[in-house]
């Protein structure tokens, strides 16, 4: 279970975030979403221990990750996906694979290629060479290379065609049927995740302005009022 505790954070005198709690279960599919400085980013990076909250804290299985390293918390079970194609452009796709699977199972590469077979396709290729959504499911890939329990996403869509966009909330809804890792999305494609997420939560100035199922956010007729 993955619990945030009225967490508060910041970046010197300027408070982010503002009280946040949320609980989620194993396996949970949750999107968040709001205007940009709303505080989405500084969430996942409070989840992942690259920013040390304040106040309140977040709990992985007992665990409070705010008083450990990225490092620690990516051995824990958390991987973090930071806006933009994070991959080595100089280095092939089995290459970026294998370096992000170091420390975990090198060969769990298989079954990342079963989830992305265009991957397995140009294996050889450099990441450089690939197209924007290529190089997107292979940063996807690095992540679950480290066989993670919660899969962090900063705005995966960014930049992406909308067929490509589809692609992708299609393979992120595959990676948790299949390996039941649980899914916090941050996104400004509010109708596209609302597809693919359970849960949902909006953001505003750095407090919760909605929090409730992705079906009772896609019923609602005048979604812009929350932001």
């Amino acid at each position: 279970m993955l619990q945030v505790q009225n967490l508060t954070a910041g970046y010197g005198s300027l408070t982010v975030l503002n009280g946040v709690s949320l609980s989620l279960g194993n396996g949970a599919r949750l999107g968040v979403f709001g205007h940009n400085g709303a505080g989405k980013t500084t969430l996942l990076r409070c989840i992942v221990g690259a920013v040390r909250p304040r106040d309140g804290k977040v709990d992985l299985d007992g665990t409070d990750t705010g008083v450990a390293t990225v490092a620690e918390n990516v051995r824990r079970g958390i991987a973090f996906v930071p806006q933009g194609h994070n991959v080595f452009p100089n280095l092939t796709i089995e290459q970026n694979l294998r370096i992000a699977g170091l420390l975990f199972d090198p060969s769990f590469v298989t079954q990342v290629y079963e989830l992305f077979p265009v991957l397995a396709e140009r294996c050889r290729q450099r990441a450089g060479s690939m197209s924007g959504g290529e190089q997107q499911m292979l940063a996807l890939g690095m992540a679950l290379m480290t066989k993670p329990k919660w899969l962090l996403l900063d705005e995966p869509s960014t930049g992406l065609a909308p067929v490509i966009v589809r692609n992708v909330m299609r393979r992120l809804a595959d990676i948790n049927e299949r390996t039941g890792v649980g899914l916090i999305v941050v996104e400004q494609n509010v109708p596209a995740t609302l597809k693919m997420v359970e849960q949902a939560v909006i953001l505003r100035s750095g407090q919760i302005a909605f929090q409730g199922s992705a079906e009772e956010l896609g019923r609602n007729t005048d979604l812009w009022k929350w932001f």
